[in-house]
């Protein structure tokens, strides 16, 4: 059983940066795909950025392009996402996810199999 862990949530102003971790306890993290999305109150999922662990390809949500990175470190096990000039509507609870034997990089939460239990990010303005 993969289990994730999330870590690095806090309280942060507009502007500020913030780097939220996800501590994967997969055997081999080469093997998974790791996402990160968000939940707000009253709204679904959202996708955030994807990383496949083999070779570093990413993807990210068209709101976060130029201000989020994200990235892996395969032998900590770690999936980091930076965010940077972060803005109230990037407040939300930060799920991280792991996909397991990924083909392409995908957007949907039922792709994924494995996840943590979030991180809480508020941004005041």
């Amino acid at each position: 059983q993969v289990q994730l862990v999330e870590s690095g949530g806090g309280l942060v102003q507009a502007g500020d940066s913030l780097r939220l971790a996800c501590a994967v306890s997969a055997r081999t993290l080469t093997d998974y795909a790791v996402a990160w999305f968000r939940r707000t109150p009253g709204k679904e999922r959202e996708f955030v950025a994807a990383i496949k662990c083999s070779d570093g390809s990413t993807l990210y949500a068209d709101s976060v392009k130029g201000r989020f990175t994200i990235s892996r470190d395969n032998a900590k096990k770690l999936v980091d996402l930076q965010m940077n000039s972060l803005k109230p509507e990037d407040a939300g609870l930060y799920y991280c996810a792991a996909d397991y034997m990924p083909t392409v990089l995908r957007t949907f939460p039922s792709i994924y199999d494995y996840w943590g239990r979030g991180t809480q990010v508020t941004v005041s303005s």
